[in-house]
């Protein structure tokens, strides 16, 4: 999972940031455990996971247009 944090975003996690947020994403009801693989713990969003990321990249969607109107305007 950090290798794909890595590749998708540039940015490379510690363990512990990486276990604290699967442990809220779980908390919050939106990812849930899937059977252990080996040495992997899958997991798989949830129907509310999947509403809540959908309503944060509109979000960021809104927000990232808004700006680059912004930028165009200048």
């Amino acid at each position: 999972m950090t290798q794909d944090i890595q590749r998708m975003c540039g940015t490379r996690l510690a363990p512990g940031a990486l276990y604290g947020a699967i442990a809220r994403l779980e908390e919050r009801g939106l990812i849930e455990p899937l059977p252990i693989e080996e040495r992997r713990h899958p997991y798989k969003i949830t129907e509310g996971g999947l509403a809540f990321l959908k309503a944060k990249l509109d979000t960021m969607n809104r927000f990232a247009s808004a700006g680059l109107r912004k930028l165009e305007a200048l």
